[in-house]
């Protein structure tokens, strides 16, 4: 089964900076295009930052220039730096990944979330 394991949140003063790490893991898998989500309390999630196999970034418009968003294909893991950070990027952060094998194709999957507080 594909498991992925998310690191990396916690608590930081507005204008700081964490890294998320999310290490993804399944026998027999491969992964595709990966990604971070957030959802705030009584909102939906949304996307933050997504990036392919190949490299290709895509970014929401609200961390664009303030988050970079990075993978390491030989460690199946991928990174979130997120720097000048606001109040209102507190939420929790999901970890998202396509995986794919022989026997299952490509299917979606979810970390469990890491939180990301930001307060003075």
């Amino acid at each position: 089964q594909v498991q992925l394991v998310e690191s990396g949140g916690g608590l930081v003063q507005p204008g700081g900076s964490l890294r998320l790490s999310c290490a993804a893991s399944g026998r027999g898998f491969s992964f595709g295009d990966m990604g971070w989500y957030r959802q705030a309390p009584g909102k939906q999630r949304e996307l933050v930052a997504t990036v392919t196999g190949g490299g290709t970034t895509n970014y929401a418009d609200s961390v664009r220039g303030r988050f970079t968003i990075s993978r390491d294909n030989a460690k199946s893991t991928v990174y979130l730096q997120m720097n000048s950070l606001k109040p209102e990027d507190t939420a929790v952060y999901y970890c998202n990944a396509d995986a794919h094998s022989f026997f299952t194709g490509i299917k979606n999957y979810w970390g469990q979330g890491t939180q990301v507080t930001v307060s003075s």
